[in-house]
């Protein structure tokens, strides 16, 4: 979701990273920082400025010495595999550092884009078994050493509802069908392919159904895919993206919705849906964590990936982490231990305090978190609802 609340940078100067990394001989690769600054470009292919552009600024302002300026683009996920591609053919790579979600890193992996971090360069990064929260150090070991998780959150699925509209809310997979059942096309969800919060449901569905085999979706998903088929029955249609969802949810043409921790606060900041609106969870919940990340084209040359070390370094202290929770975008944020919300701007801890919700600690605490599929049941996954489900809509 790019529509997010326009926010000011409050930080007045840069920190520092504590304790700082000194760049040395890496577990198998050797760089070393460049005697002037360098410009360094980043693409954001998730989103990902929204968070932490003022951090990456940051980092230019502490250290002139190493980046005369940063050139910002962004690019659709789909389309970077192919351009990464072409440039690194011609041997000119201008794309230094890319921000992407999970499905953008594994893009590359087939093709082998991507840079190896660790352990190649272990020794030119903190470590991530000291500085990850422990849910982000799953989601970390998701990048196969080709990537640094930057921001994190458990994320769903929740669901949304309003409680003027839903005045007895369904508790069980079995009760939000017969709510579905009873109120004909006021339950909406988004194609899992293009939706965060509808790919959530679609993955966390096969552990609150108790179905055979949570993690194949080809072979132990019976449960799963005989209830999307059902209560699809009373679904009018299928948007192509979680915006339309909340839209009409705000709108009141829907009234109960699955979202994820940030699609619940943010869009009640932005006022897009009612601040009243509350959440819920089925019985046999699991959170289905996921993860931002920053990567490495191959082709970078060996002084620009000195100054991204060090550049990711400093992003990934707290301080710098705070930035991710912004306006719940990502909720919680961080991906690093000891970022909390006091170390935030102001305003983003204005829009928690106000927008968040005091029960999420517990359900965050208190509930097993599940990481995504691997690439390829998660492409399995959505080609089967598109057949299963989607095409008969």
């Amino acid at each position: 979701m790019n529509n997010h609340i326009a926010r000011r940078n409050l930080l007045g100067g840069a920190a520092i990273m504590a304790g700082g990394l000194a760049l040395g001989r890496g577990a198998r690769g050797e760089v070393t920082l460049p005697k002037s600054p360098l410009p360094i470009s980043i693409v954001d292919a998730a989103g990902v400025l929204t968070l932490l552009q003022p951090a990456f600024e940051n980092y230019a302002k502490a250290k002139p010495n190493l980046v005369s300026k940063i050139t910002f683009t962004r690019a659709a996920q789909p389309e970077l595999p192919s351009k990464i591609k072409a440039q690194q053919d011609a041997h000119q790579v201008d794309i230094d550092l890319i921000l992407g979600g999970y499905d953008g890193l594994t893009g590359g992996f087939e093709q082998k884009l991507w840079l190896e971090i660790l352990p190649t360069y272990a020794s030119f990064l903190p470590n991530p078994n000291e500085i990850y929260l422990d849910g982000a150090l799953q989601i970390q070991g998701l990048a196969q050493g080709q990537g640094m998780c930057i921001s994190y959150s458990p994320y769903g699925p929740l669901l949304e509802y309003m409680p003027d509209k839903v005045k007895n809310v369904p508790g069980t997979a079995e009760e939000l069908l017969a709510w579905a059942r009873q109120n004909n096309n006021r339950f909406m969800y988004s194609r899992p392919a293009n939706s965060g919060p509808g790919r959530t449901l679609l993955t966390g569905l096969p552990y609150i159904l108790g179905d055979a085999n949570p993690k194949d979706p080809l072979k132990g998903w019976d449960k799963t895919w005989s209830y999307l088929a059902e209560i699809g029955n009373y679904i009018e249609y299928y948007p192509s993206g979680t915006a339309a969802t909340m839209k009409e949810f705000g709108e009141g043409s829907r009234d109960i919705v699955p979202v994820s921790l940030g699609f619940d606060i943010l869009p009640r900041a932005l006022g897009t849906v009612p601040k009243e609106a509350r959440t819920t969870t089925l019985k046999g919940f699991h959170w289905t964590s996921d993860g931002l990340f920053a990567f490495i084209p191959k082709g970078v040359p060996d002084q620009k990936l000195a100054v991204l070390f060090d550049m990711l370094s400093f992003i990934l202290t707290p301080r710098q982490q705070a930035y991710t929770y912004d306006s719940g975008y990502n909720f919680p944020g961080p991906a690093v231990k000891g970022a909390t919300l006091d170390l935030a701007p102001q305003e983003s801890q204005k829009i928690i305090q106000e927008f968040g919700r005091p029960e999420y600690a517990d359900l965050i605490r208190n509930n097993p978190q599940e990481l995504p599929l691997p690439p390829q049941s998660m492409v399995a996954a959505f080609r089967i609802w598109d057949e299963r489900v989607g095409s008969k809509k």
